[in-house]
């Protein structure tokens, strides 16, 4: 199985992503005929080149908008002062105003519009779809109504369309990443001081493990966030792949540690993944049972894997509920304080178990509703399950005023795994 991994241990840009995918082989100018797809030629240039950054050799990708007399700087690196009142996902230092904010219809238009091959469309869809939910989350709004003035920016959309035409020239069967390391400190925007991470990489971060401090400055940027989201499959610090090349994107800030991205390509073998992870319980008698939904929500939120609920008799004939939270390691207290400060618990249970997962890919089927994503299981290289995403089926279910079941059965009907469903 081939396999990308995303050595987050500094966070994650934009153009850092670019840099470091086309370090990892990915042909420049093949990534450069693609994006002129987009009919912006116009509006950038895209410059490549070899730098070094604490001694190790790495690629710089910068857009260059058109009138620009420098090279931008990315937001990882990270002078990006979040200069508009409403986004704060721009991974670019620029002093200049935008002369073409795009909304996320138009950005969407354009892409599907443009003659690039269905992969890269879909990969470039769901990563701006992540960005839409949290802006629109962020601010209030419902992702029609929000205006992306930074997202619109052409910067953004080359480092997202260009991830999604590295990543399928990759061709890899598996995305793997660390914890995502956010940076510490504040940031400016229209509005004053933010903190680090900024509202929206936070949002979309959500769910996914996460480290701060490393650095005084912001380390992950919202377009680098959606990225991950959009296309990991599994975050994990321990790697099991023979690694067969290393990428470095650089970014430009100095810190004390090196301002790098690093990725690995390499090929896993096993049909399936073994994740270390862990288990906290607690049996619940004297609790109001509509409060689980709030404490499961919050757990949710927290990180946790997953939140369930077992009918048990205690002591005396007492009937109870064991309320049991599976967790990796960085989520521990996170999930100790939910339960001793939100429940009736007043100690807890721990311990670790190991968690075997089936290999996994995701892809995006078109039905007449509208996209749901799929997910392909595989046990020794064949797909053997393959299931429609619930939460996709669901939205649509709502938006057509019909029953989930429908909209699932139009997946199957499109779907090249029907049987397996």
């Amino acid at each position: 199985m081939r396999v990308l991994y995303y050595d987050c241990s500094v966070g994650i840009s934009g153009d850092m992503n670019l840099g470091a995918l086309i370090d990892l082989g990915v042909d420049k100018e093949y990534l450069k005929k693609e994006l002129a797809k987009l009919r912006l030629d116009e509006e950038f240039t895209l410059d490549i080149h070899t730098g070094i950054k604490s001694g190790i050799t790495g690629i710089k990708a910068d857009v260059v908008l058109a009138g620009e007399a420098h090279a931008h700087e990315q937001g990882h690196e990270h002078g990006y002062h979040h200069q508009h009142a409403h986004s704060h996902i721009h991974d670019h230092h620029h002093h200049h105003t935008h002369s073409h904010d795009r909304t996320y219809g138009t950005i969407k238009e354009m892409i599907l519009s443009s003659p690039l091959i269905d992969e890269v469309k879909d990969i470039s869809l769901r990563i701006f779809h992540e960005i839409a939910i949290a802006e629109a989350k962020v601010h209030g709004k419902t992702v029609d109504e929000v205006h992306f003035h930074e997202v619109g920016a052409v910067d953004s959309i080359v480092d997202i369309v260009g991830a999604a035409i590295c990543i399928d020239y990759l061709k890899v069967d598996r995305i793997m990443s660390s914890s995502v390391q956010v940076g510490a400190g504040f940031v400016w925007c229209t509005h004053g001081k933010i903190p680090v991470p900024a509202p929206a990489t936070v949002e979309i971060l959500k769910g996914i493990p996460m480290k701060t401090g490393l650095v005084q400055s912001e380390s992950t940027t919202p377009t680098g966030a959606a990225i991950l989201k959009a296309m990991v499959h599994e975050f994990t610090d321990i790697q099991s792949i023979n690694i067969e090349s290393i990428g470095y994107g650089l970014g430009t800030k100095d810190f004390e540690v090196p301002n790098v991205l690093r990725v690995f390509l390499g090929e896993m073998n096993e049909s399936t993944t073994t994740q270390k992870q862990y288990i906290i319980e607690t049996n619940i008698d004297d609790m109001n049972p509509e409060h689980y939904e709030f404490v499961e929500q919050k757990l949710f939120d927290a990180g946790a894997l997953d939140v369930f609920k077992t009918p048990i008799i205690m002591k005396k004939g007492r009937p109870a509920v064991k309320l049991s939270v599976l967790f990796t390691d960085d989520k521990r207290f996170s999930v100790q304080h939910i339960l001793f400060t939100d429940t009736s618990s007043a100690g807890i249970r721990e311990y670790e178990v190991t968690k075997t997962m089936l290999d996994r890919t995701f892809r995006t089927i078109d039905t007449e509703y509208g996209p749901v994503t799929v997910k392909d299981l595989y046990w020794q290289d064949a797909c053997v399950k393959s299931k429609p995403e619930y939460e996709d089926c669901k939205r649509l279910a709502n938006q057509h005023g019909i029953p989930v079941h429908v909209i699932e059965e139009a997946v199957k009907r499109n779907n090249r795994y029907a049987e397996q469903i």
